[in-house]
């Protein structure tokens, strides 16, 4: 039996998104966690998207857009950003104001408000290990972006794991205080569930590991 999380532990996860935080963002998350926290390269994160970025695509828990605005492969259509900080849409769209861009704020954890099968990609990146809950309870996340994408098309995204990966030393220090703030919610997230729900709802599907971070690419049937 899984349970709802308290509203208070979701705004937690997306509250550091503020004005005076998002133009460091991208310096703190990419030059700082990522390569000395996580162990991820960035160009990794990149060429995912280059991989995977439709003309028609939803981006669910924006940031501040650094991908979409760096990939080579950028839509040539449309962009729809969703996420539950309006500071982080407002920052995104933006940043990506040379594409068609449409903001929607929404909540991952529940049905999201777009029309079904209407997009060729979606990427939820960096997103996961913000969400409450273990990954089975949290794996909606996928069963609601996944609705939105067409037969064929693709999901994709990274989430930091707690167990199963390598975890070094300096995330071993940082990661439980941010859990204990309730800016992560990945202290259980194991590479194994993450593997058990992507099978569960995707046949064809790529994960692979860098650090103790994880990027999972997968076909929607």
């Amino acid at each position: 039996m899984t349970t709802s999380p308290h509203p208070d532990q979701v705004r937690a996860g997306q509250a550091i998104y503020r004005p005076w935080t998002l133009p460091l963002y991208d310096l703190v998350a990419f030059r700082i966690n990522c390569r000395f926290l996580f162990r991820v390269p960035v160009p990794e994160v990149v060429a995912m998207f280059d991989r995977n970025v439709s003309d028609e695509h939803l981006d669910v828990g924006v940031g501040t857009g650094y991908f979409l605005d760096t990939c080579r492969t950028a839509p040539r259509q449309s962009i729809t950003l969703a996420d539950l900080n309006e500071h982080s849409l407002r920052h995104a769209a933006r940043r990506l104001a040379r594409f068609d861009v449409t903001t929607v704020r929404a909540n991952a954890l529940e049905p999201l408000p777009l029309p079904e099968r209407s997009f060729g990609s979606a990427s939820l990146n960096f997103l996961l290990h913000c969400v409450p809950g273990t990954i089975r309870e949290k794996a909606v996340v996928l069963d609601n972006v996944a609705a939105c994408v067409r037969p064929g098309g693709r999901i994709f995204g990274a989430t930091v794991l707690g167990k199963g990966v390598p975890v070094g030393p300096a995330a071993r220090a940082v990661v439980p205080l941010w859990n204990w703030r309730g800016v992560m919610h990945n202290a259980e997230d194991s590479l194994d569930d993450l593997r058990a729900e992507l099978s569960a709802r995707f046949p064809d599907h790529r994960l692979t590991v860098h650090g103790c971070t994880a990027l999972f690419e997968a076909e929607v049937p």
